[in-house]
């Protein structure tokens, strides 16, 4: 408290500065809070996609090393009871997986997924449709499943087996087209499980996605292009992307 020139006055704010500064800074969060957790989703797929990825990779590696055959070696497809498969008994997709990873769960069909919505039980589908890779052959609704023990979702093609790739041949769109040698051996990544969003990552809108990895694409970091399904290839003892904008991901530090 203060005198001058005989009168007191008090150090403040009044009642309408305050509301203004509050709707400042209302306005401020509404604007900044949305980018905010698209950038820290961005960033948490992006890195559980290299993860997965990884492991997949470590799975082809250490089954040619244990078994004697990887995903290039597999000389049939998952049977009925593809849950009970073991390396030493059969060589398949489903054998490689069960026999070299711990804590996954074989979950039958991508349709036989379910997630919780608003207290109902709904089948898990990839929103918006199934774009590039994914949409050149067997319905992925039809792909056999694993949960993976930190909750990701890989999913591959029911007749995928014998998936080679040459030494020193480049992977184009032309391996996994209909009627290539990879054509059976595409699958996809849900690196979020059966959760939100469930949507294809995608290149920006001047580009187009596709399953031709050879073309240069780019992913924005936000809530429509950094998603969290991601589609793959397998062959050899290796999983990589199988679209441009899966390759970019991979490829790019942010």
């Amino acid at each position: 408290m203060t005198e001058r020139f005989g009168f007191t006055s008090k150090a403040g704010f009044t009642l309408a500065e305050v509301l203004i500064t509050l709707g400042i800074i209302g306005v401020v969060a509404a604007m900044t809070i949305p980018t905010l957790i698209a950038n820290t989703n961005g960033a948490k797929f992006r890195s559980q996609f290299k993860k997965t990825l990884s492991t997949l990779n470590q799975a082809g590696l250490m089954a040619q090393a244990q078994y004697d055959f990887d995903y290039a070696g597999t000389s049939a497809e998952c049977g009925t009871n593809a849950a009970s498969e073991h390396p030493e008994e059969v060589m398949t997709f489903c054998a490689i997986l069960n026999g070299t990873l711990t804590g996954q769960t074989m979950q039958g069909t991508v349709n036989d997924l379910k997630r919780n919505a608003n207290a109902e039980e709904k089948s898990y589908e990839i929103i918006a449709g199934y774009t590039g890779a994914l949409a050149s052959n067997t319905t992925p609704a039809d792909y056999i499943a694993y949960t993976l023990a930190d909750g990701a979702i890989v999913a591959f093609n029911p007749a995928a087996k014998e998936c080679e790739l040459p030494i020193g041949t480049q992977m184009t769109d032309t391996q996994i087209a209909d009627g290539g040698p990879l054509a059976n051996c595409l699958g996809f990544i849900d690196v979020n499980g059966v959760t939100l969003p469930n949507k294809e990552v995608s290149c920006t809108k001047t580009e187009k996605t596709s399953q031709k990895v050879q073309e240069p694409c780019a992913v924005k970091n936000d809530a429509n292009h950094m998603t969290d399904v991601f589609p793959i290839v397998f062959h050899d003892a290796t999983v990589e992307p199988a679209s441009n904008a899966a390759k970019y991901v991979l490829t790019s530090a942010k």
